[in-house]
């Protein structure tokens, strides 16, 4: 009598698994959605005009700098392996960023050079003499502490300076009408990247908690800016914020919009360029369809056999 008890509601809780429905995931499959590059920003063509290059040669560039370092392949492939996602994501976010936002260096090891120096030197994350533990200290900032790990600490930070001080005159001072990573996270001058992964400060705090997890690195602080950038600018470092800046793309796409991006590298290079992936994830959701790459993304794909022949 047991066994057959046991067997009606093994067979009931089938029938009602396999009657209730169940939202299938859409899987974005290989290649552009446009035809066309999208149009590349004036910003990105200037900076490329400025330096006497041109996209092509930045291109050809970092994909010879990859080709002839073996040790860096094999580092974003393990790498890869432990945040669970191609190597060829990361290689895409690589290429995208030295062919659109910056040169690459003849040898993609003097990163280590620089993460020194930077180390080396004395400087804070802070805005008119305002250091960023005096300003999230502020008022505003209170509803964020309910947040104990750091991708939802700083996410929430940031929709505050959005909403309560960006381009605003509180307790009469006034802030710039500006991102929140260039105006409190760029001690050296607004709107720079730096490293292999072309990283600012605050996606290297957001994504602490993650690599700290999965990688083993120290906890970053905000209050130890010289860490911060270290942690940006040694390659070993940086691959494992860059591949966890993907991951968090993949897996925000997968809950917000019931949508796999991760056989699209294209669409995960938009996101590495374009950021908020939680945010385009809803708004995808909201008025369906599939993701489209950018400019950036677009070259990816259009690129991803020769980008695929470096693994």
């Amino acid at each position: 009598m047991k066994r057959i008890l046991i067997a009606l509601l093994l067979t009931t809780a089938w029938a009602v698994s396999s009657s209730a429905p169940v939202a299938a995931m859409t899987i974005v499959p290989e290649g552009n959605r446009n035809a066309e590059q999208p149009k590349i920003p004036g910003a990105s063509v200037r900076r490329t005009r400025a330096g006497r290059t041109t996209f092509d040669d930045k291109y050809d560039k970092v994909i010879e700098l990859l080709s002839s370092d073996h040790a860096l392949i094999a580092k974003i492939k393990s790498t890869a392996a432990a945040y669970d996602i191609d190597p060829v994501h990361i290689i895409g976010a690589i290429v995208g960023e030295h062919t659109y936002n910056v040169d690459a260096y003849d040898r993609l090891q003097t990163y280590y050079i620089k993460a020194a120096a930077y180390a080396g030197e004395r400087f804070r994350f802070a805005y008119d003499d305002e250091g960023i533990d005096q300003f999230i200290a502020r008022p505003q900032f209170q509803k964020c502490a309910e947040y104990t790990d750091s991708y939802r600490l700083w996410t929430c930070r940031e929709n505050v300076w959005d909403k309560s001080f960006r381009g605003q005159k509180v307790d009469g001072k006034s802030f710039p009408d500006n991102r929140f990573s260039a105006v409190f996270f760029q001690p050296f001058y607004a709107g720079q990247t730096f490293g292999l992964g072309q990283l600012n400060p605050l996606t290297a705090l957001m994504f602490s908690d993650m690599v700290a997890k999965v990688s083993g690195y120290p906890k970053l602080d905000e209050n130890k800016a010289a860490d911060v950038y270290d942690a940006i600018m040694d390659p070993d470092k940086s691959l494992a914020y860059m591949a966890a800046t993907i991951r968090r793309s993949i897996d925000d796409y997968k809950t917000i919009a019931d949508v796999d991006i991760s056989h699209n590298p294209g669409i995960t290079a938009t996101l590495y360029n374009t950021g908020g992936s939680a945010e385009r994830a809803a708004a995808l959701k909201a008025r369906g369809g599939l993701p489209e790459e950018n400019y950036y993304g677009w070259l990816v794909n259009d690129k991803i056999a020769q980008l695929k022949s470096l693994l």
